[in-house]
């Protein structure tokens, strides 16, 4: 089994109860300094184990945005100061990074997503946990997410999604929108000149599902539609049965902006959720999986 988000993919539970990281030292807006000093060389050493491995695969599966935004990211050779690579960041998109003990409660996260802050766990994982883990952590976070932070319009995307979340919580329809953010920013595909490459964070950061997500026969991969997606359950503890295929960043966008999502919400409500592996009429079929 590999590196999973925790089951809401907006992670986000409300107190420190159960959780590994240390809430004591948090700010009102549940961020802290990041703690630089006190990585140790093994927390390093984990950290080049874990970005040899994943940039190897990245340059053959990843999006070309990935590969080049994490190539200028220029972190190969330890955890990263998250002020230094935030100030490169403010540049490129107006985004920074900000260290958080672990998972946060929906609406602390929404906000930070719609103020162009995205949240990191500080702590790495142990040597045991190379292949799985449950909650994120910093390589997870800054590995697989920061890349694309570095794009305006995935940035502009992830920053609507943040300024949506409000009306999410308002029509208790958050698991609704937490579809969105695992099948387009924890397991997203996309549509390039080279194929259908991988981008979500969550396989980028897992040895196997990168490899799954594009070469395996066994998942569907379709074509992306954002009622599709939004009413299509997910796995949280093993690789996904389908993974939708965007045809560009500009898409996702645009139908963030132009979608009222409170009808949206209310209809998906109504409706039994689709299950992971299902392929139904109207579905632009990229590859049907087989069993």
């Amino acid at each position: 089994m590999e590196n999973r988000t925790a089951p809401d993919a907006l992670a986000k539970a409300p107190t420190a109860h159960g959780l590994r990281g240390d809430y004591s030292a948090m700010r009102p807006d549940w961020t802290m300094a990041q703690p630089v000093a006190t990585y140790t060389a093994e927390d390093h050493a984990l950290w080049r184990t874990l970005y040899a491995r994943q940039s190897d695969l990245v340059r053959d599966y990843a999006a070309p945005v990935f590969v080049n935004s994490l190539r200028d990211m220029e972190c190969a050779d330890g955890i990263p100061d998250m002020e230094k690579l935030s100030a490169r960041l403010r540049k490129a998109t107006g985004w920074e990074v900000v260290a958080v003990p672990g998972l946060l409660p929906n609406d602390v996260f929404f906000d930070h997503l719609a103020n162009r802050r995205f949240p990191s766990s500080w702590w790495i994982r142990a040597p045991e946990e190379l292949d799985y883990l449950v909650e994120p952590d910093v390589f997870h976070d800054l590995f697989g997410h920061v890349p694309l932070l570095f794009d305006p319009v995935f940035g502009d995307y992830l920053q609507q999604y943040g300024l949506g979340g409000p009306k999410a919580i308002e029509h208790d329809a958050v698991d609704i929108l937490a579809r969105l953010y695992w099948y387009m920013v924890e397991f997203g595909l996309i549509m390039t000149d080279g194929g259908v490459k991988a981008y979500g964070a969550g396989m980028l950061s897992s040895y196997g599902e990168t490899r799954f997500s594009i070469d395996d026969p066994a998942p569907n991969r379709i074509g992306f539609d954002l009622e599709r997606v939004m009413g299509t359950r997910y796995w949280i503890d093993r690789y996904q049965s389908t993974y939708f295929v965007l045809p560009s960043f500009e898409r996702l966008f645009r139908d963030s902006i132009d979608t009222d999502f409170g009808p949206l919400y209310e209809k998906l409500k109504s409706l039994e959720p689709l299950a992971p592996d299902a392929v139904v009429d109207g579905d632009r079929v990229i590859h049907r999986g087989v069993a």
